[in-house]
């Protein structure tokens, strides 16, 4: 909830600081990128040590940053290249924490449970991110932006206490010097064919979808002529149709499979897409809030579990890390490029032509990077 609070203000500011349509775009990219520049050094420290302790260190640096940022919002330093270094800063705690925090769940629940596990954890992030931006446009109308940066910067004070209660059976550790743990970790990612077919789906498809969450803040501010309140409650409906998609998502794995769901998922974003472009007023923008909502979470619960399954556990870590550096960084390519492609031209072509992006991918990947078969590659529990 503190994180979705502060997008809300970091990405509200923007829009109060410049015009520019990639500079509020970058607000995205710039706690994403990262993941992409560190991600696979964080994977390897997921393998290499205690990954509570990990956890518990990115969380504490995300507290420090997040207090300095709020300091700095307050005292009206704040200017929109010194704010993009900060939710860097915030992101580069991110890409530290995420390969920690994803392999963690299948060291808590085991192989059998993990389809269920990861739409559980999708689900309390998404009920988070339901409430969090509401809230968050909330205390920025009450009061400021600065107001929404210190409850972030207070929340990770939760996650570390829970993460100092929590009480692991130790893991197995077998250290290995950084760029040779590295190294392994790659060369089992390019020799598996299902799992270079799941990164390529994750490359593409997070390119595509990538326009849709760095222009919302644009397209509220300048086609919905709206507030930081609708701001919010749009993200927050994003959550809520995210969480509602959560639910059924394994079920809907189970009877259509996961190559129809990842389908269906990319199509309804594109859909999204089209009405978020055509959109006028809030009302207008809402059903493709919730359509986004919904297509976002199959599409990233699909490609995680995908991931998960066929990792093995001592290279885990580095695993889940090649794959958000590859998936994240793409959708901190595409912020930048959606936003520019705005800057350009103006924000329906740049919404248009993600989404007919996506429409061409869709069929194309379907043909040459179909995901794995449910057996194909797959870690025996």
């Amino acid at each position: 909830m503190g994180a979705a609070m502060q997008s809300v203000g970091a990405a509200w500011l923007m829009t109060e600081l410049t015009q520019s349509h990639q500079l509020i775009a970058l607000v995205q990219a710039s706690t994403i990128v990262p993941i992409l520049l560190l991600g696979v050094f964080a994977g390897a420290i997921a393998d290499n040590f205690d990954r509570r302790k990990v956890m518990l260190a990115a969380q504490i640096g995300m507290l420090v940053v997040s207090a300095v940022l709020s300091a700095l919002s307050f005292a009206g330093l704040i200017t929109p290249y010194l704010l993009l270094a900060m939710t860097f800063a915030v992101g580069v705690g991110s890409s530290l924490n995420s390969p920690a925090w994803q392999a963690s769940v299948r060291q808590q629940v085991g192989l059998a449970d993990l389809p269920a596990a990861v739409a559980l954890n999708t689900i309390s992030f998404n009920l988070a991110r339901s409430v969090g931006p509401a809230l968050g446009g909330l205390v920025i109308s009450l009061w400021d932006v600065s107001l929404a940066f210190t409850v972030n910067a207070v929340s990770y004070i939760a996650m570390v206490i829970v993460l100092l209660r929590w009480k692991p059976e130790p893991r197995k550790v077998e250290r290995q010097a950084m760029l040779p743990a590295i190294a392994v970790g790659i060369r089992f990612c390019a020799s598996s064919s299902p799992i270079r077919r799941v990164l390529t789906r994750g490359l593409i498809v997070g390119f595509g979808i990538s326009g849709y969450q760095a222009l919302v803040p644009a397209v509220v501010r300048d086609r919905l002529h709206g507030n930081e309140i609708d701001f919010g409650l749009m993200l927050g409906l994003f959550g809520i149709s995210s969480i509602i998609g959560a639910i059924f998502i394994v079920k809907l794995r189970r009877r259509f499979g996961v190559e129809n769901v990842l389908a269906a998922g990319t199509l309804t974003f594109v859909v999204a897409q089209f009405e978020l472009a055509w959109a006028h007023s809030l009302a207008e923008a809402l059903p493709a809030t919730c359509l986004a909502g919904v297509a976002w979470v199959s599409i990233l619960t699909t490609l995680n579990v995908g991931m998960q399954m066929r990792s093995p556990e001592h290279i885990l870590g580095r695993c889940l890390s090649i794959y958000q550096a590859v998936t994240f960084g793409a959708m901190a390519l595409g912020s930048w490029f959606w936003g520019a492609l705005a800057d350009w031209r103006d924000l329906p072509f740049a919404l248009h032509t993600a989404a007919v992006f996506l429409t061409v991918m869709a069929v194309l990947l379907r043909v040459f990077a179909p995901m794995p078969k449910p057996a194909e590659g797959r870690i025996a529990a």
